[in-house]
């Protein structure tokens, strides 16, 4: 229990450290955009490279994890979908309720993977990222392109496609598990390299994520951010545990798939809100909700699942 609650204390403080930097300013409001920026071009994929590429996947249950996490996800989204018209008042609202469900942040994931299991999770963590990274875009994009208010022009799925095939993640991913699987070993020199880059990667993620808080906007949110933050926070792990019990999943994979199905939402959901007509205000109540309420639900989880 106490190995838990450790895991996740640096977590949230980070979270909160950077919350309290961007109210005072520092170190301007300039640097938050380009933190973000480098942390998921540079930083992560460099941590998710070298992880994979040097991990021992021949006994990891790879097909489980990526079983329960698909069958989860999916399941919430049609959970979530035959709820609509209870959850939200327009389209728009409930795209972001659907993509406040979905939706995960790598950031807070993966810090608690590595915080418990080391390079082993973080390499558990990876492969996460590579099966739930894609099936959540595609499924904001499928409910946008439905329910929000922009004006799409059909070409939708075709940006979405690119924009999964150009992620930095996913494709850190793909490269590190060819890598792994290569009889060539990466050079000594370029692998510490990219664990230098690596290391940046976790605090500075995690700054950025309590810099994003909208602590005025949640004040307003009322029972739909609620609603969102429960389908999130709740019934994402319940729903992952499930699919992990009927496949036989324990130990460290099991409790890396809860942790991605029970981490709050990514700022990604924001963006992606405002590129094809989602309610970018209720998004952004919803994410910061989310990162308040998990502080609580988080810890829970994990004192649960030891």
């Amino acid at each position: 229990m106490w190995l838990a609650l450790n895991a996740l204390l640096p977590v949230f403080l980070l979270i909160a450290g950077g919350y309290l930097m961007h109210r005072t300013g520092f170190p301007g409001d300039g640097f938050w955009l380009a933190a973000e920026r480098l942390t998921y071009f540079v930083l992560f994929p460099a941590l998710l490279f070298s992880s994979l590429a040097t991990a021992s996947l021949d006994n990891a249950p790879v097909a489980p994890m990526a079983t329960a996490m698909i069958g989860g996800t999916l399941t919430l989204a049609v959970i979530t979908w035959a709820l609509r018209r209870r959850v939200a008042a327009d389209g728009p609202g409930f795209s972001s309720v659907f993509q406040g469900a979905v939706r995960f942040n790598t950031y807070v994931a993966i810090t608690i993977c590595f915080a418990l299991y080391g390079d082993d999770g973080l390499a558990l963590a990876a492969v996460a990222i590579a099966v739930l990274v894609p099936l959540v875009n595609v499924l904001s994009v499928t409910v946008l392109s439905r329910y929000g208010d922009g004006d799409g022009d059909g070409r939708e799925w075709l940006r979405a496609a690119r924009a999964i095939s150009r992620n930095p993640l996913v494709l850190a991913c793909v490269f590190g598990v060819i890598v792994n699987a290569a009889p060539v070993t990466p050079p000594a020199s370029l692998t510490a390299l990219l664990e230098i880059l690596g290391r940046a990667a976790l605090p500075l993620g995690l700054l950025a994520v309590g810099a994003g808080l909208r602590i005025e906007a949640a004040r307003s949110a009322g029972s739909i951010a609620l609603t969102a933050s429960g389908l999130r926070l709740l019934l994402s792990p319940a729903l992952a545990l499930a699919f992990c019990l009927v496949l036989g999943l324990s130990g460290a994979p099991a409790l890396v798939v809860l942790i991605f199905a029970a981490a709050p939402g990514a700022s990604s959901a924001y963006v992606l809100a405002g590129q094809l007509g989602g309610d970018q205000t209720l998004m952004a109540s919803i994410l910061t909700v989310q990162t308040l309420l998990a502080v609580v639900t988080l810890p829970l989880l994990l004192v649960l699942a030891a």
